[in-house]
């Protein structure tokens, strides 16, 4: 996919949730737009790819469970909660690929990495301590903090840390890159 709509598929809806919750100042209010830009941006990477897109697939399937819940109950914790449940998801779906000897992480990221198999069990262990943080860091935020200082470390923190923890992980590819 061209990186430019690539972006947009995967900012895009993040995009469009943060400007309905600071237009109307609710969580709420932000969750129905969410849904439907999740749902489009699903539909523009299986028209450019020709596939289904399995990650946004999933993400998208969560965003309407969870976005549904919370509509539907008035209930803002499924929410809340969502981004806990896909980062322990993650956690544990590479912690299992890592006991049963399948880096799973190598499936996910295809061809975009060519590194050796002792080289997917280190960022498999990597990403699943990083996906374990950030469920911890979620629960602490949302539970002790205000709802906007959640939408804000939902929309920017989160891509932040994200950003950071991915610059640690090039020495693993790097010691562990194939040489052809």
């Amino acid at each position: 996919m061209k990186p430019i709509i690539k972006f947009f598929v995967d900012a895009g809806p993040l995009v469009v949730f943060f400007i309905f919750y600071k237009m109307t100042g609710e969580l709420l209010e932000a969750i129905i737009p969410l849904i439907i830009a999740t749902a489009i941006a699903v539909l523009i990477s299986y028209i450019v790819e020709k596939k289904i897109p399995v990650m946004p697939t999933i993400g998208g399937l969560i965003i309407l469970i969870f976005g549904g819940l919370t509509y539907y109950f008035e209930n803002k914790i499924f929410f809340y909660m969502k981004p806990t449940i896909i980062n322990l998801l993650f956690a544990f779906t590479l912690i299992l690929g890592n006991y049963f000897n399948k880096p799973l992480l190598k499936y996910l990221m295809g061809s975009a990495i060519d590194i050796q198999l002792e080289g997917w069990f280190a960022l498999s262990r990597r990403w699943s301590t990083f996906f374990l943080f950030l469920a911890i860091l979620n629960e602490i935020i949302w539970r002790y903090f205000s709802e906007e200082t959640w939408v804000n470390f939902k929309v920017f923190g989160i891509i932040t840390l994200t950003f950071i923890f991915s610059l640690t992980i090039f020495p693993i590819i790097k010691k562990y890159q194939n040489k052809e």
